[in-house]
C-alpha cells in the first residue's frame, strides 16, 4: 500500500537539508514536495482560508476526519509543507523521522486514552503523525506556492449603499 507523508516546518527552515537527506535515503525527487506558504494580507489578524488547489489537497488527505483537516490546513497558513509519497509504511516512518530530525512542527496532539494504545478514534497513530494510506495523485498535489487570504467577514466594503459603516 502506498503512503503520503505531510509535514509543516516553519517558514525559516531550510529546505535544502531536507530535501536532500531525503534523497541521500532513497527517496525520489520526483515523491518529494516542497509548497511554501505565503499570505495574500499579512497585516490582517485572523482566520485564513485556503485558495481551491490546496483545499481540494487536505479534503483528499483528510476525508474521513475533520479535525485533522482543520489542524492540517490551519497550522500550514504562512509555513511550509513537505509531502513524501512512499510505496511503503517503512518508507513512510523513514520519510517521518527525517522530516522530524529537521524540526517538523507537531500539528496535532493525538487525545491520550488510558485503555488505547495505537488507536484513536478509529484511526491509526500513524495518521495522527502525518502518514496518510493514500497514494500520490496527481490531481490532488500541493503546488510550490500557495497563498491564504484572510476570510472575510462581513461586507468588503466598509460602507454600505446607505453611507452606514459595518
Amino acid at each position: 500500500m502506498a503512503y503520503t507523508v505531510v509535514s509543516v516546518f516553519p517558514a525559516t527552515v531550510n529546505t535544502e537539508e531536507i530535501t536532500s537527506e531525503l534523497k541521500n535515503q532513497g527517496f525520489s525527487e520526483a515523491d518529494i514536495i516542497v509548497s511554501k506558504s505565503k499570505i495574500e494580507d499579512e497585516s490582517a489578524v485572523g482566520d485564513y482560508k485556503d485558495d481551491e488547489k490546496t483545499r481540494s489537497f487536505w479534503d483528499h488527505m483528510f476525508v474521513s476526519d475533520n479535525e485533522l483537516l482543520d489542524a492540517y490546513s490551519r497550522e500550514s497558513v504562512g509555513k511550509i509543507n513537505v509531502v513524501v509519497y512512499t510505496s511503503n509504511i517503512t518508507e513512510a516512518q523513514s520519510a517521518k523521522k527525517i522530516m522530524d530530525q529537521h524540526g517538523a512542527l507537531k500539528v496535532y496532539n493525538k487525545p491520550s486514552f488510558s485503555d488505547e494504545k495505537s488507536d484513536t478514534a478509529g484511526l491509526p497513530e500513524d495518521v495522527y503523525n502525518g502518514i496518510i494510506a493514500k497514494a500520490r495523485h496527481n490531481l490532488y498535489f500541493l503546488d510550490s506556492e500557495r497563498t491564504s487570504d484572510q476570510t472575510s467577514r462581513g461586507m468588503s466594503d466598509t460602507m454600505d449603499d446607505l453611507g452606514s459603516k459595518d
